[in-house]
């Protein structure tokens, strides 16, 4: 199944209370997670969590689902990249 397949078939759902509280499904993989960040790979690309005090408190890998608490300052989606001279100019 491929990226856009994949997209297609299972939707990404953010739910942010009071900056405070996250759930997110759409969830592939963890990359990376400590008290400041938790780095995620998404049906719709790498999302970055920033914050403070940051806990994964829930992720259950069978529905892709993750619950993350925590003073949580930024959601960021990497942005992709086209090429190598999009990656030296871009």
């Amino acid at each position: 199944m491929g990226r856009e397949e994949s997209a297609a078939n299972r939707p990404q759902n953010i739910i942010l209370e009071n900056r405070t509280n996250l759930r997110l499904s759409g969830v592939e993989e963890v990359s990376h997670f400590d008290d400041t960040a938790v780095i995620l790979r998404t049906v719709l690309g790498e999302l970055s969590i920033q914050g403070e005090g940051l806990k994964v408190e829930q992720l259950q890998v069978e529905s892709g689902e993750i619950r993350i608490s925590g003073k949580i300052s930024a959601l960021i989606y990497a942005r992709e990249s086209t090429g190598l001279w999009e990656r030296l100019f871009g």
